[in-house]
């Protein structure tokens, strides 16, 4: 593989909903879609999907356009790499930023398996045939987050990522387990406990399936102390963004769960490393969500066909956010399970016209 130049398509969409976390709402995604090209013309996708604001971690799509342009883009372009592990070893020199990272990892495995004309699932090693799907329900009321949740079930969604805050959660899940009783749920609580850790104990005899990143995203060593209270498995999110904090966590004890997003471990290739860590030492891993548009969701359920993938992930259908996305087919869920694309690479195609409607800056790279 050469890569000859990159195309970078700033786009914003406004979702269907807002969606609602302890961190803050968003109404509007804006995020950045990375084309790669070889010298034969071949193009691989990747998207970076860091928000506009740096509350989920400290990206954002400002500091990724200026990553990738300024720093990450001359390490690669009309360089010549034989497999997308090399890509992300020249990245390392780098410090941090996993989001720019991952859009240029993600768009190199794309290219390199439709360059070996195979589906991208295939090439990393996948055998799943099916990829489980969850949601997550992020509302501002209870009575918001049951009709959010009936839809879903109504969609065969049979697992439920619930947002919670201190004083928003115990009285949301109890709502939802009376109205679903057969619904796996997820606690997200996104940091939120971490002034008041004891609050969470009152939620351990709920029957959680887990309780996602209650603390501080550097607190691996609260996080363990906390497991040990807790009969209901932690899972960690934002304490993880690389395969070192990983071993970290695991080393702590700080976790039984860990959820792998891309974007925030910094491409499928540390994803990669992070489930198979995860599978040597029994840890469960998820693929989590992040808003994506179509072409992270694409790369999202390459890397949930992996083994260690028993847990349903945010991979939910592409009609459930967006009016119409910029890939084509759609990601659909039936009966709470997402088939994998078979096509080449991430098995969808981008809809120029679409991606052209709702792009608002666009740079070519060479």
């Amino acid at each position: 593989m050469k890569i000859t130049n990159m195309q970078l398509n700033l786009v914003e969409m406004d979702l269907k909903t807002p969606f609602v976390t302890s961190l803050g709402s968003v109404t509007t995604r804006q995020g950045i879609i990375v084309a790669v090209h070889d010298e034969s013309g071949q193009k691989g996708y990747g998207e970076a999907v860091a928000f506009s604001a740096p509350w989920y971690t400290e990206e954002t799509v400002d500091t990724c356009l200026y990553m990738i342009k300024e720093h990450l883009a001359p390490l690669i372009l009309n360089q010549t790499f034989t497999h997308p592990h090399e890509v992300f070893s020249v990245m390392a020199s780098v410090r941090k930023n996993p989001m720019a990272k991952a859009s240029i990892d993600m768009a190199v495995w794309d290219l390199y398996a439709k360059l070996l004309q195979k589906p991208l699932y295939e090439v990393i090693g996948g055998t799943r045939k099916e990829v489980l799907a969850g949601i997550a329900a992020g509302a501002a009321t209870i009575e918001g987050l049951i009709d959010q949740i009936k839809i879903a079930a109504e969609d065969g969604y049979r697992r439920i990522k619930v947002k919670i805050a201190p004083g928003k959660d115990a009285d949301r899940i109890l709502a939802i387990r009376e109205s679903f009783p057969d619904i796996a749920i997820l606690a997200d609580a996104n940091s939120s406990y971490s002034g008041d850790p004891k609050a969470l104990l009152e939620l351990d005899g709920l029957g959680l399936q887990m309780i996602e990143q209650p603390l501080g995203q550097d607190d691996l060593v609260d996080h363990a102390a906390l497991q040990q209270n807790l009969s209901t498995p932690i899972c960690l999110d934002e304490s993880i963004h690389s395969l070192d904090a990983a071993k970290s966590a695991i080393a702590l004890k700080s976790c039984q769960i860990i959820n792998i997003k891309i974007g925030r471990v910094g491409g499928l290739t540390e994803a990669i490393r992070i489930h198979d860590l995860c599978q040597q030492h029994g840890i469960g891993v998820w693929c989590g969500g992040m808003l994506e548009f179509g072409v992270s969701r694409a790369h999202n359920i390459a890397l949930a066909t992996l083994e260690g993938f028993s847990i349903p992930g945010d991979i939910s259908s592409s009609a459930r956010y967006w009016h119409q996305d910029i890939t084509t087919p759609d990601v659909k869920v039936k009966n709470g399970k997402v088939m994998p694309f078979q096509g080449e690479g991430i098995g969808v195609s981008i809809n120029e016209k679409r991606l052209k409607e709702v792009t608002i800056h666009l740079e070519v790279i060479k």
